[in-house]
């Protein structure tokens, strides 16, 4: 039953790759769905990006794994949102662009930046993915009973494949689809859970007496978790992922309306799936990694019919990220990097080298599992990892770049190089003062810091941005560069 039921979805999600390819005429088209979504399609996509294999995966892990102390961090998601929507939608979409790095050479009159922002995302886009593809193994070892190693990629290349055939449009369409399973997975899983184990009295009673840590605070420091707050606060306002979807709205009115759909879905479904983890600690209170906890929910803890609709629920979630970061990392190579390179490239070379970037992120990830790296890590963390790397590449030149006049090109190129450097160093631990590390303060943090001075100070002792880098963000009239 789960594989006819999987097996039909699968065939519906490249039906949709299938359609996206015959209405995809343009680079535009391509990158950002021509730029003409609405708030319904527009929201859709940014609620299903924001939800991952780190919701639905990660975030039932860590809370199996450390308590409830980690649910806090949902307060940081409609700030997030709320940010975006009133202050930095209404001037970093002014001008249409295809990427984010195509942004950065606008205001920083620079493809020098522009091609180190390219360099950061595909980076980044390769951790995350790892991350998801991890999540896809699970739960392929866990319900279907084959290796993870085969899960992941099994997995893998049905993602390689309908991202690649039809871009954005068919990204859009599918991640519809992928939220609606997504809710309606969650929507079922709770009230059952809650049955299981006799109501949410029970419930908390349950796990009371059989996980009593779950309910204080102490298995992760203060500190730690506030950073990891700014982590999914910062990272999520500076994912290319995300703010390429507002230049894929049609106007501004139809940005606020799909960021706010966004904020109520993403809050919405992080608030069921912690009533989720919750119920994973009464029903396996003792599990050998905390990631475990959502496939074997859906495998043995609910009828088959509705088990298969939540593992339907979690695989959309890792499909419709994955497919955005694929697709981030496309444009990244071809319309970026080989933009800078060669900019006279024809429209079928940068075809070619998306697909390319498209199916070298998509390996690179399963390539890295495969020789240990990341191995027993909780997904998760993973994701933070990539928020870390996010935030502190591109906080600085995108918020700040639009809200202050003075950031330069030096300045801006500083915060990428010293943020990014400082989330690995700081994520080694190889630090001259004991007992600080990421075990105490999550990268992200050092990250953000270093790239904001960076960025403040060099571009003291610059020279000023010229006019016409900043007419496009600060000026009355707004441009178009696709």
């Amino acid at each position: 039953m789960t594989a006819v039921v999987f097996g039909a979805y699968l065939a519906a999600i490249f039906a949709i790759g299938a359609v996206a390819l015959r209405r995809t005429r343009t680079e535009g088209d391509y990158w950002i769905a021509g730029g003409k979504l609405g708030w319904l399609l527009g929201g859709a996509t940014l609620a299903a990006t924001h939800a991952s294999a780190g919701t639905y995966i990660g975030t039932v892990g860590v809370i199996h794994a450390v308590g409830w102390e980690f649910t806090w961090l949902v307060l940081f998601i409609p700030f997030s949102y709320w940010f975006m929507a009133g202050f930095l939608g209404p001037r970093f979409a002014r001008t249409r662009e295809l990427t984010l790095p195509a942004f950065i050479e606008r205001r920083y009159y620079s493809r020098r930046a522009r091609a180190l922002a390219a360099v950061v995302i595909l980076i980044a886009a390769t951790v995350y993915v790892q991350a998801q593809v991890i999540a896809g193994g699970l739960i392929a070892e866990t319900v279907f009973g084959i290796p993870a190693v085969w899960g992941m990629v099994f997995f893998t290349i049905i993602l390689l494949a309908y991202t690649a055939i039809g871009g954005m449009v068919a990204v859009v369409y599918t991640d519809l689809v992928q939220l609606v399973v997504m809710v309606i997975g969650a929507l079922v899983a709770v009230p059952m859970v809650f049955r299981l184990l006799g109501g949410p009295g029970p419930l908390f009673a349950a796990v009371e007496t059989l996980r009593p840590e779950a309910f204080e605070f102490g298995a992760l420091p203060g500190v730690l978790l506030f950073t990891m707050g700014i982590s999914f606060l910062l990272g999520g306002v500076a994912t290319p992922e995300k703010l390429v979807r507002l230049y894929a709205m049609r106007n501004q009115r139809e940005i606020r309306r799909g960021l706010f759909l966004a904020m109520i879905v993403a809050t919405g479904v992080n608030l069921l799936v912690f009533l989720i983890a919750l119920g994973a600690m009464g029903l396996f209170p003792v599990l050998p990694s905390g990631d475990l906890a959502m496939p074997l929910i859906a495998s043995y803890a609910l009828p088959p019919i509705l088990g298969t609709v939540l593992l339907a629920a979690v695989v959309s979630a890792i499909m419709s990220t994955v497919d955005s970061l694929l697709l981030v990392a496309g444009s990244a190579l071809s319309h970026d990097l080989l933009g800078v390179f060669r900019p006279r490239a024809s429209p079928r070379a940068r075809m070619l080298a998306a697909r390319l970037g498209i199916l070298i992120v998509g390996i690179a990830p399963l390539v890295l599992i495969l020789s240990g790296v990341g191995e027993g890590e909780l997904v998760q963390f993973i994701v933070l990892l990539f928020t870390a790397i996010m935030a502190s590449a591109f906080f600085v030149p995108v918020v700040l770049g639009v809200l202050w006049r003075g950031l330069t090109r030096e300045g801006a190129l500083a915060a990428m190089v010293g943020g990014v450097a400082g989330v690995f160093v700081w994520q080694s631990g190889v630090l001259p003062w004991p007992g600080w590390g990421p075990e105490l303060v999550h990268p992200a943090a050092p990250g953000v810091v270093i790239s904001l001075v960076l960025g403040v100070v060099v571009s003291r002792f610059t020279a000023p941005p010229p006019e016409s880098a900043l007419a496009p963000y600060f000026g009355h009239s707004a441009g178009s560069a696709q």
